[in-house]
C-alpha cells in the first residue's frame, strides 16, 4: 500500500482525494460559519449582504432577546426533560427486550423477531399512529414525545446481536452460583456492555433532541413545545409570539433572531458529537460481529 502512494498514479490520486475531503468540509462547514455569524450580525446588515462569513458590526440583541423570553428558556427546558427522560426509557426498554431475544431458548424468539423486523419494514402510518396516541390520551402530553418510539428496531437489533457475542461461560458460571436470570442480566451483562450502552444513549438522546415531527403531531399546546418546534415554527410562521421578555428591544429582530436560536438549538450536539463520535462506531461494530 505504501508503494502504490509513492507512484505517480497514486500521489495523483493522494492530491485529487485531499482536494476533494477539503471542498466536501467546506461545503459542510461553510452553512454553520454562516448561521453563526448571522446570528451576531444586524438586521440591516442580513438584508444587504447575501452572504458573509464575519459580521461587520457584532450585536448580542437576537441573543438578549431569546434568552429574556419565558418562551424559549421554557421551550429549552422541556427539551432537555424530554430528551434525559426518553433516553432513560428507550435504553431500558431496548436493552431489557434485547437481552432475552438474544437467548435461543426463548420460546417464541423467532416470531417475535420477525415481528421487529417487520416494523423495519412497514408501519401503521401517521394517521393510524396518531389515532393510536390520541385513544391512549397522550395527545398534549410529553409522553406522546416518548412512549410512540421509544423503541428504535434497528438498534434493537445490533444490540440483540451483541448481546449474542458475549461468553456464555460467564453467565454459566453467575447460575452455579446461585445468580437468578435478572441478576445474570444485572450483574454480568450490563457491566459487560458500556460500549454499546454509551452509543445508544448517544443514538437516542440526539434523536429525542432534535425530534420535532412528533411534537408537531401530539402537542397542540404552545407551552409543551420543545426547542426544535419552536424553532420549525419560527422558521415557517415569522411571528411566533415568544411570551414575555425583560428587554430594552421595541421589536424583534427577526432574522438574526431564526439565526440564533438556529444555534442554541444546535449548540449541544455541535459541542458533544465529536467527542464522543468514537463510541458511535465502536458500539455498531460490536454489535454487528454476527446477527
Amino acid at each position: 500500500m505504501h508503494k502504490m502512494h509513492n507512484t505517480p498514479a497514486g500521489r495523483v490520486f493522494d492530491v485529487f482525494n485531499h482536494i476533494l475531503l477539503i471542498v466536501m468540509g467546506l461545503v459542510t462547514l461553510v452553512p454553520f460559519l454562516y448561521v453563526i455569524a448571522g446570528s451576531f450580525a444586524t438586521e440591516a446588515e442580513i438584508a444587504s449582504r447575501p452572504f458573509f462569513l464575519i459580521p461587520e458590526t457584532i450585536t448580542l440583541d437576537a441573543y438578549r432577546y431569546i434568552f429574556s423570553t419565558t418562551t424559549f428558556i421554557r421551550s429549552i427546558g422541556i427539551s432537555i426533560f424530554v430528551t434525559i427522560l426518553g433516553t432513560i426509557v428507550s435504553l431500558l426498554l431496548t436493552l431489557t427486550m434485547a437481552y432475552p431475544l438474544s437467548r435461543h431458548n426463548l420460546l417464541g424468539r423467532g416470531i417475535i423477531l420477525n415481528l421487529v423486523v417487520f416494523t423495519m419494514v412497514f408501519n401503521g402510518g401517521m394517521i393510524p399512529t396518531y389515532m393510536v396516541v390520541r385513544n391512549l390520551g397522550l395527545i398534549d402530553s410529553l409522553w406522546a414525545l416518548i412512549l410512540p418510539v421509544a423503541i428504535n428496531p434497528f438498534y434493537l437489533i445490533i444490540v440483540k446481536s451483541f448481546f449474542q457475542n458475549l461468553p456464555t461461560e460467564l453467565e454459566e458460571a453467575a447460575k452455579i452460583d446461585g445468580c437468578s436470570d435478572m441478576g445474570v442480566f444485572w450483574k454480568i451483562v450490563i457491566p459487560l456492555s458500556k460500549p454499546v450502552i454509551a452509543t445508544f444513549t448517544l443514538f437516542y438522546a440526539v434523536f429525542y433532541w432534535n425530534d420535532f415531527f412528533n411534537a408537531l403531531l401530539y402537542i397542540s399546546d404552545s407551552a409543551k413545545w420543545p426547542v426544535q418546534l419552536l424553532l420549525q415554527q419560527l422558521m415557517m410562521v415569522a411571528n411566533v409570539d415568544f411570551g414575555e421578555m425583560d428587554t430594552m428591544l421595541s421589536e424583534p429582530p427577526e432574522e438574526s433572531l431564526k439565526l440564533a436560536v438556529v444555534v442554541v438549538a444546535t449548540l449541544p450536539i455541535l459541542v458533544f458529537y465529536p467527542f464522543l463520535q468514537k463510541h458511535f462506531a465502536k458500539g455498531i461494530l460490536l454489535g454487528s460481529v454476527k446477527g
